[in-house]
């Protein structure tokens, strides 16, 4: 249906300003805190999801959904391995491990996939004759 790839799009456009990530001292950090390029291609991908949904083109709404939910893996990739490397001066792996581990995920991931996730699964009404 229409209204839930909707639904699902909101979803994924104010997700991006949720907080997704903690950083102590810093504080919360949501897409665009993170990286702006990611941010940018998080909305392009959005946008053009929305060209499907408008058309009624139900593959390029999954693939744009797809790649959405490849971006936000892909994020959540970069966010561990910058953390790692952001504490490389210590000089025991286990030190870098446990201060690495102080950056937290927040609950903004969950309506960035949940939004991506009913774009894929919702069911058309569309009936050709």
């Amino acid at each position: 249906m229409k209204n839930i790839q909707l639904f699902g799009l909101l979803l994924v456009v104010v997700g991006s300003f949720l907080p997704l990530v903690h950083v102590p001292i810093i504080g919360n950090w949501n897409y665009w805190k993170l990286d702006h390029y990611l941010a940018i291609a998080c909305w392009i991908f959005s946008a053009c999801a929305l060209f499907g949904i408008v058309n009624n083109e139900k593959k390029i709404t999954r693939t744009f959904a797809v790649l959405l939910i490849l971006l936000f893996i892909f994020t959540l990739i970069a966010v561990k391995i910058q953390s790692l490397d952001y504490f490389s001066f210590l000089p025991f792996k286990s030190w870098r491990k446990t201060l690495a581990g102080v950056v937290k995920l927040r609950w903004g991931w969950f309506f960035e996939f949940l939004g991506a996730f009913l774009m894929i699964f919702s069911k058309s009404n569309n009936k050709k004759i």
